[in-house]
């Protein structure tokens, strides 16, 4: 019956009762019968000892991991309070990955099943069941019923936050992506402030074509994204622009291409066929969506051409800020420049990118002139894997004070405001505390002591940064990672000359990029062999 069917689809969509009770749980825990500091989930420590602790050494106690949705204990401390205070919650926390498990009922998992062997009886019902290029072995019972009612205890939240998937009215927003092969699942949820560029295979069928929705610019547009969190307050995605390619691989970018233009057929080819969707975001800093704009390209499909290759694409923007460009997904690109930020007073990791020139590592640019005094403020970017030496000349008179001098040195080797911190992946988010790499300074004084003048002044005259970077991930495609940099200033002793006598000292600024990568030992194969033979149905149902 239909009303049984969406019973266990609300049960389904409900998350499975926690094996572990999170809020009794607590990892920091060491001491029997004793109070650990800051551990705010020790069930010893009173608010005699809660008042005394500085943090929560572990603010977040969650249960497994793998789970879609799970309960989630979150400690902190209210330093407001006098005296301080411990404040607990238990909140529902959602896990943004495609790879989760939405409930641990199918116990067919739980022990070693031998697979059907292919008979002659079934080998058709076989083939009908795994032979596609995707199949699913979720039973009906585990579809989500987005209507089925949240459970009571449920936290509302009232912002996106980073990673959480964009909701819309009936789901959230797609992003298609390869998942285990290289064909096109539409199940991929595109989470908030998360960049992301994928490219899959899609099968289709010409004859077929107006009625796949894939392939439809408003199976892209049609559902509306909700402006935050299970809200009422809709945001429309509107058409940002339209290019169309064609066979030969031209593109033609459309004017006032506002209406949608729908898949065609004409004798032996399909016309108006999604190849490629990039969506746009605008939001707050309150973590509000408030604009979204998705830019197509179409193109023309042959039966010679299939299947078809689609690209899809999400970005970020912040209202009234410009966006950054990127220098590599994910590692650096040689010859892009080197991304740099600031961090917040009394935190110890960036706050996030600055939208002006300073944004970058750079350098000081040579000009015509050579004339050090006239170069302050013209900077070059520090582009990866580019080794790079610039410099002037700074001409010192008797008349020169030695402190305002030395000042406009640094500032012209320096820059008005060095970065604290350099981005370790050339598409390192700031929410991403751990890829962000310190500067560290050294300063090197060099002594040039001269008997025949009385008085002495230390300037400097050289600064130069290493950016050490290491081969990072596969070796078949290894990505660029940037593991260190060190920022080292020279300072030199000038005495001051009599009047009447000129001198002129040569200043220096350059860049020094070292590959620190482990080198292959020995003998050492880039691809292992091992000299076994693996069952036949071992990568069953999987061809």
């Amino acid at each position: 019956p239909a009303d049984t069917r969406g019973a266990a689809q609300a049960r389904a969509y409900c998350a499975p009762a926690p094996v572990t009770d999170v809020a009794r749980l607590c990892v920091c825990d060491l001491l029997v019968a004793q109070c650990d500091v800051n551990c705010c989930c020790d069930p010893d420590c009173g608010p005699e000892e809660f008042s005394l602790f500085t943090a929560c050494s572990v603010p977040v106690v969650t249960g497994d991991s793998h789970l879609c949705r799970q309960k989630a204990a979150v400690y902190s401390l209210d330093v407001e309070a006098n005296p301080p205070e411990r404040i607990f919650q238990l909140i529902d926390q959602v896990n943004p990955s495609i790879f989760c498990i939405h409930a641990t009922n199918y116990k067919q998992a739980l022990y070693l099943r031998s697979p059907e062997m292919p008979t002659p009886e079934n080998f058709d019902d076989l083939l009908n069941e795994f032979g596609s290029a995707a199949f699913s072995a979720e039973p009906e019972s585990w579809n989500m019923d987005t209507n089925a009612p949240d459970p009571p205890d449920a936290n509302e939240t009232q912002r996106y936050e980073y990673g959480v998937p964009i909701q819309t009215e009936d789901a959230f927003l797609r992003l298609p992506s390869p998942v285990v092969s290289s064909w096109c699942s539409d199940a991929n949820p595109a989470g908030f402030l998360v960049n992301q560029a994928t490219k899959c295979i899609r099968s289709v069928s010409v004859e077929k074509c107006e009625s796949i929705q894939a392939l439809n610019m408003l199976f892209y547009i049609n559902s509306s994204i909700l402006a935050v969190p299970k809200s009422s307050q809709l945001v429309n995605i509107s058409v940002q622009s339209v290019v169309v390619q064609s066979l030969d691989g031209t593109r033609t970018l459309l004017k006032g291409a506002d209406v949608p233009r729908l898949p065609v057929i004409l004798d032996e080819l399909c016309l108006n066929v999604v190849l490629g969707v990039s969506y746009h975001i605008t939001y707050t800093d309150t973590g509000e969506i408030i604009e979204a704009a998705a830019a197509f390209v179409l193109g023309a499909i042959t039966k010679e051409a299939l299947p078809i290759q689609q690209s899809f694409q999400i970005s970020f923007t912040q209202v009234d800020t410009k966006p950054v460009p990127l220098s590599g997904n994910p590692g650096y690109v040689v010859g892009l420049p080197v991304r740099a930020g600031f961090g917040p007073q009394g935190y110890p990791f960036p706050a996030g990118f600055l939208t002006n020139k300073h944004s970058q590592l750079s350098i000081l640019q040579s000009t015509p002139t050579q004339d050090c005094l006239a170069a302050q403020g013209a900077r070059a970017p520090v582009l990866f894997g580019y080794n790079m030496i610039s410099g002037c000349k700074l001409r010192i008179t008797a008349a020169m004070k030695c402190q305002p001098l030395a000042q406009t040195l640094l500032d012209v080797l320096k820059g008005q405001s060095f970065p604290e911190y350099v981005a370790s992946f050339g598409n390192s988010q700031a929410q991403d505390v751990l890829d962000w790499v310190p500067i560290t300074h050294l300063h090197i004084s060099e002594q040039r002591i001269s008997n025949t003048l009385q008085s002495s002044c230390q300037i400097p005259v050289s600064f130069g940064i290493e950016v050490k970077w290491t081969k990072y991930g596969s070796l078949v495609n290894p990505q660029a990672r940037i593991v260190n940099v060190t920022a080292t200033l020279t300072t030199t002793t000038v005495k001051q000359l009599p009047s009447g006598r000129e001198r002129t000292i040569p200043i220096t600024s350059s860049v020094v990029f070292t590959d620190i990568s482990s080198p292959a030992e020995p003998g050492y194969k880039a691809w292992p062999t091992i000299n076994i033979k693996l069952p036949f149905d071992f990568f069953y149902p999987f061809v």
